[in-house]
């Protein structure tokens, strides 16, 4: 449903000004479950004696549903879902008992193709599809090009490790919320794919909806995971689907000289074969007649391959007397040789015999290969091991899919990308120029010119991969590379020249935004009478540009869309370092789009902590592929391991991921710094940290009804007396980083849930006096509490999930989220300078329904915007210029974004894809 209101400004609600203060009293509240009971009656205010009469007057689902909860501590009051704190609202959802879905196929009508989606790669036929990798972004990018992912019935991965299946936990999850049951699917891969499912179980919760298949050597003698080819082809090649409509199968690479990679030998690889069956000659009745056949049952029988008798002559007539020639079925392979040792393995590899086309290719049945798609990287298929493998292949069309930089030339999220480039226009101190607009510039060199002539000229003819390149392989008559559907070049230039012909006055307001800086950046000065005074914080005096820079990568909830990215937030410190807050999947593709992939390296390597607030997945999924990024940008480099600070659970999918591929990294349970943890160690009294009856604060302390969600036996507090060396190595790496404070405190979200404050180090004004550090708070996910307004308290900005809009109260008190005008109360109660919001429903594509009335201090977070702190007094003055610039963007893609997918993407031509 779109969201208008009567002035016409999209996003922006003329809701009038309330008197409500935040948890000064509680919400009224009815039925925030679906459900065909009547709804419930107004609660009363629960006191902080919780009267057990009163209590036991309720049913335990009206007082579980949303209770309203006075801190000991206080008498202020909030509303929040009891059993979604408690981790408890899952039991109360019907278990699905996913199967595999069963087509009807027709492989002499199939169309099919091949299609690469960098790094994955897609292969559609009509009523099927089969995923190759599943990296970050992957979901995202089909939902903005509508490549329909509800006929996934299998998965396969070429190597287990984030860079090959880093979207694949949020693809399950979607996958599994198609629909009213839910999609299962088949997921491949070597044997240490069982890591990767063990690893993920911590944060997926409904298992059933994956079937694991893997293949190869079992990783152990006791492991009770089938593994496939057990018909004893040659050991390294097993045939894992054999349809009417494809043959796929896997040959394995494990090296047999390892590489140096951390603690870990060399990672298995796969050679993925798809083959599609020999399409039948044309039936040519006239011969059937002349043959003595009379029209009927016995052409069709002819047809199906089986001899009859004829009709007229006493003789047999054979498939082969009336059939026109067969036409062979293509054959695509699909190679990830990561290392040179690999492709020497490649090039001795017995199993591939059967495919060469060399003249000295005399096996029986030889197949052939009309396109290898290479995964490899450009170091690897420039070897002359590689290069000698690949001339055996002479008539096959070379995909090179393995050349980040070509695919990183163009935006490949253009309808992310664009806002980027209109908000960079209006407002280039908040939205610099993306990293990916400067990369057109330079990698232009980088085509499938210079590309083609890095190979021998014996090979059939070698092209870069493009994102939406297609390689059809049916019908035959259209048999090769299709360009039709690779998007049209999105540059800036193009951006702006549509941006100026929708809006023409956007150009002043550009202006009038520059104004801004050079009328108040030297004075550092802004008339706010709601402060009661007329200069910004001390902590803010002569503060410098290379300071502190907030970076929102991902600013959307759930799951990734068009617009927006799922959560993670970059402090950058510059020269003394960097910090991430939440890591959503593709956060490292984010950073590429802000610094371009030099800068991004550069902002990995720079990498000293990466903070979690809880283990829902869209807040933590991108947090392998970074530490995994960060490991192989530093080999060889005296470094510390990055310190990853995060609930418990999250230690649980570290450890177990850790078996798959070595991250680098040094665990902290945010628990070990809350402001008692701290205070423990300082004190240098470790075996009183334990007994610490208080660490959490009075929101978790006894006798309240948080008591039960965090403090349950299956989630003891942790003990910070085996962290004591990690928590003195984190106070270590926060000196060095010019940072005084990182205390965690708990929130009301789910179990184990927790928001943050990073406080900077005092520091010497011009004239010599000590004055204080600036202090950032950021919420996580949460319901507004009182926890949240103490840790905010004199906050210089606070960064505060707004799911919601106002009028879904009911809606986030369900889920525990909070609504805009909540976010804004809870800035304003703690006195906080700027207030920013994120972490929208993705029901809102491009810009919240907002009330600008309570806005004077606040502003709304889009992703790459960049507050410098030597910036961040003009950060409310940019709030309506968005109105100028989304005036004409009405809530088109908001039905599309909740629709089931099967309505939401209409069927397209299926061929191979490639992204």
């Amino acid at each position: 449903m779109a969201h208008q209101n009567p002035g016409g400004l999209f996003g922006f609600s003329p809701l009038k000004s309330s008197s409500f203060s935040l948890f000064r009293r509680p919400f009224s509240l009815y039925p925030i479950f679906a459900s065909s009971s009547p709804p419930p009656p107004p609660r009363r205010k629960w006191t902080t004696s919780f009267e057990e009469q009163n209590r036991k007057s309720r049913s335990p689902m009206e007082r579980d549903k949303a209770t309203s909860f006075n801190p000991p501590s206080s008498s202020d009051s909030f509303e929040f879902n009891k059993r979604r704190a408690a981790g408890l609202d899952k039991i109360d959802k019907p278990k699905k008992n996913l199967k595999r879905n069963t087509r009807t196929l027709n492989p002499t009508n199939t169309i099919a193709y091949v299609q690469d989606t960098s790094p994955s790669v897609l292969l559609f036929f009509d009523k099927q599809r089969f995923i190759f990798n599943a990296g970050e972004g992957l979901q995202r990018f089909c939902t903005e090009h509508k490549i329909k992912l509800s006929k996934v019935d299998h998965i396969f991965l070429s190597r287990v490790c984030s860079e090959t299946a880093g979207g694949l936990p949020g693809l399950l999850l979607t996958l599994a919320g198609i629909g009213e049951e839910g999609l299962s699917v088949n997921v491949w891969g070597p044997s240490d794919l069982k890591y990767l499912v063990d690893a993920m179980r911590s944060f997926i919760p409904r298992a059933a909806m994956v079937h694991t298949r893997s293949f190869g050597p079992s990783l152990n003698t006791s492991d009770s995971t089938p593994q496939i080819g057990s018909s004893k082809p040659p050991m390294d090649h097993y045939v894992l689907v054999d349809d009417e409509v494809v043959k796929i199968s896997a040959i394995l690479l494990e090296p047999s000289r390892l590489e140096e990679s951390g603690s870990k030998t060399v990672e298995t690889s796969v050679i993925y074969v798809c083959e599609l069956p020999e399409i039948n000659g044309k039936f040519d009745p006239k011969k059937a007649m002349a043959l003595g056949l009379r029209a009927g049952p016995k052409y069709s029988y002819l047809q199906s391959g089986q001899s009859v008798k004829s009709d007229f002559k006493d003789i047999t007539v054979h498939p082969s007397d009336v059939m026109g020639p067969s036409v062979l079925g293509p054959v695509v392979l699909l190679v990830d040789c990561p290392t040179e040792s690999h492709a020497e393995e490649l090039l001795s590899n017995p199993s591939m015999k059967s495919y060469y086309s060399c003249p000295d290719n005399s096996e029986d049945g030889a197949k052939l290969v009309n396109c290898i798609i290479h995964l490899s990287p450009a170091s690897v298929t420039n070897s002359s091991a590689y290069q000698c493998w690949m001339k055996r292949f002479q008539s096959a069309q070379h995909i090179l899919a393995g050349h980040e930089a070509k695919n990183m030339e163009f935006p490949i999220l253009r309808a992310s990308s664009r806002i980027t480039a209109r908000l960079n226009y209006l407002c280039p101190q908040f939205f610099p120029a993306p990293g990916i607009w400067s990369s057109q510039h330079v990698n232009n060199s980088i085509n499938s010119t210079s590309l083609s002539k890095c190979f021998d000229s014996n090979l059939g003819e070698s092209i870069s991969a493009e994102n939406l390149l297609k390689f059809t392989l049916r019908p035959h008559g259209n048999l090769g590379v299709d360009r039709s559907c690779i998007p049209s070049r999105l540059t800036s230039l193009r951006v702006m020249d549509e941006l100026l012909s929708e809006i023409p006055e956007i150009s002043s307001k550009t202006e009038e935004i520059k104004r801004l800086w050079n009328g108040l950046h030297n004075k550092m000065m802004i008339e706010e009478p709601w402060l009661g005074e007329s200069t910004v914080p001390s902590c803010l005096e002569n503060i410098r540009r290379d300071d502190m820079e907030i970076v929102l990568l991902g600013t959307g909830s759930s799951q990734p869309s068009k617009y927006r990215n799922v959560t993670a937030i970059y402090i950058d410190l510059f020269s003394s370092g960097s910090m991430l807050l939440d890591c959503g999947e593709g956060t490292l593709g984010q950073l590429k789009r802000r610094y371009g992939l030099e800068g991004a390296d550069e902002a990995v390597r720079n990498l000293r902590c990466i903070w979690i607030s809880h283990i829902h997945a869209d807040h933590h999924t991108g947090l392998a592929r970074i530490l995994a990024r960060r490991r192989e940008l530093l080999k060889g480099v005296a470094h510390e391991p990055a310190i990853v600070v995060g609930p418990r659970p999250l230690k649980n999918f570290l450890d177990a991921y850790q078996r798959l591929e070595d991250l680098n990294m040094e665990f902290l349970d945010c628990r070990n710094i809350t402001t008692t943890s701290w205070a423990s160690l300082e004190a240098t009294r470790p075996e009183k940290i334990t007994s610490s009856g208080n660490a959490e604060g009075s929101l978790f302390s006894k006798g309240s009804p948080m008591q039960s969600i965090y403090k349950r036996p299956s989630s003891p507090l942790t003990d910070n007396s085996s962290a004591l060396p990690f928590m003195k190595k984190l106070k270590k790496v926060l000196g060095e980083m010019g940072l005084e404070e990182l205390i965690s405190f708990p929130v009301v979200h789910c179990p184990q849930a927790f928001g943050v404050v990073v406080k900077a180090a005092e520091r010497k004004n011009i004239t010599g006096d000590e004055i204080p550090g600036w202090k950032m708070v950021y919420s996580g996910d949460t319901r507004p509490c009182p926890e949240m307004v103490e840790a905010s308290k004199g906050a210089t900005v606070l960064i505060h999930e707004a799911t919601f809009e106002d009028a879904l109260i009911e809606e986030a008190v369900a889920k525990n989220h909070s609504t805009t005008k909540e976010a804004i109360d809870v800035g304003s109660s703690a006195g906080v300078y700027r207030t920013v919001l994120t972490h929208f429903s993705q029901r809102y594509p491009k810009i919240p329904v907002i009330d600008e009335s309570h806005m004077h201090k606040t502003c709304i977070a889009f992703d790459m915007m960049s507050i410098n702190m030597a910036d961040i007094h003009v950060l409310p003055k940019i709030l309506p210029y968005f109105k100028t610039l989304f005036r004409n963007q009405l809530v088109e893609d908001e039905e599309e974004e909740e629709t089931d997918e099967d309505s939401l993407i209409s069927d397209e031509v299926p061929s191979f894809f490639i992204n």
